[in-house]
């Protein structure tokens, strides 16, 4: 008997790097063992049970296809959809886009990233929300050195990453021989990338250091102080997952998809855009030891959230329901 055949929708290139490539590949990974998995830019027509859709705006296309020819008030049997909602979905798009609010709509099951997803969701639609944690790999902690503080930010440079934050952190602690700032990321707004040029020729102390291959970065978190996330909307960044899974502590924009990664009592948070408040943690981190400690012990008491295991089980378990019910389950409160 064939292995039902799954397929993934979603924009994002392998060359990219990005979370949402990294989200889709490592969803058909956690699928191979149980059915048969395409990555696959648009749906056309391919014969599929379930649809997994990556980003309710930008596969709308896909999903709305998906809607009219698996019309489940037509055939009761027809095969779902499953759609994975981003952080620029659920903190803006869904609020307006009539395209984004129609596969909300079409969607047997959602999926968000950290459990401050729900909330954004219109009341109606909750019911069919499942919150998902993504996963990484445990990592050693490395020794650092007590001589400086090493500081990094992780992510390509788009408006919803909020890199200016970032910039004028750094000018603000240009003064401060003892702390260093890295910055990994593609350049994907030209004015960014002048911004970032012009940051580090003015503080010495800034690098930014252009896109990395995941293995690279993840030795850049490895070997960091503290993380920065100083994004505007986040669905379940991977930076955060990752720098947890590696002892790091973090310091974010305090936003929702950041405090559902982090927990609302979390110590790390500056108000989003704040480059004062970011510097004086970032000061704080290096003058008091024991806030880096809190941080990291913290961090640490959330990182079972990211076992690759649980995720396993849950990806799994949904798409088992989808395929013999095809509707997906409640969101689970307790993850």
């Amino acid at each position: 008997m064939l292995r039902p055949r799954v397929g993934i929708v979603t924009r994002a290139r392998a060359n990219t790097n990005n979370g949402n490539w990294r989200t889709a590949s490592r969803c058909a990974r956690i699928l191979a063992p149980d059915v048969r998995v395409r990555i696959l830019p648009l749906w056309n027509a391919e014969p599929l049970e379930p649809l997994i859709a990556l980003n309710a705006l930008r596969s709308a296309d896909s999903i709305a296809a998906w809607a009219k020819s698996h019309h489940r008030s037509a055939s009761p049997d027809a095969a779902p959809l499953l759609v994975v909602l981003t952080g620029t979905d659920l903190y803006r798009d869904i609020q307006s886009d009539a395209r984004a609010q129609r596969s909300l709509r079409y969607a047997d099951a959602l999926v968000v990233l950290q459990d401050r997803g729900v909330d954004a969701l219109p009341s109606a639609l909750r019911p069919k929300a499942n919150v998902i944690y993504q996963s990484g790999m445990t990592r050693r902690t490395v020794p650092k050195t007590k001589r400086h503080l090493r500081v990094l930010m992780v992510g390509h440079m788009r408006e919803e990453k909020s890199p200016q934050t970032l910039f004028e952190a750094a000018h603000l602690l240009r003064d401060r021989g003892d702390i260093f700032i890295d910055h990994v990321g593609s350049s994907l707004e030209p004015g960014l990338a002048r911004l970032a040029g012009s940051t580090a020729r003015a503080c010495p102390q800034y690098r930014w250091l252009g896109a990395l291959s995941h293995p690279k970065t993840l030795r850049r978190i490895q070997h960091a102080h503290v993380l920065v996330h100083t994004s505007r909307m986040e669905g379940g960044a991977h930076a955060i997952l990752e720098a947890v899974c590696s002892g790091k502590p973090v310091i974010a924009s305090q936003v929702s998809g950041n405090i559902g990664m982090l927990g609302s009592n979390y110590d790390g948070y500056f108000p989003w855009g704040d480059a004062h408040a970011l510097a004086a943690l970032l000061q704080r981190c290096r003058d008091e030891p024991r806030l880096l400690a809190q941080l990291a012990r913290q961090c640490r008491a959330r990182a079972a959230r990211f076992e690759p295991r649980r995720e396993r089980q849950a990806v799994r378990r949904l798409v088992a329901d989808l395929l013999r019910t095809g509707t997906g389950r409640q969101p689970e409160k307790n993850l």
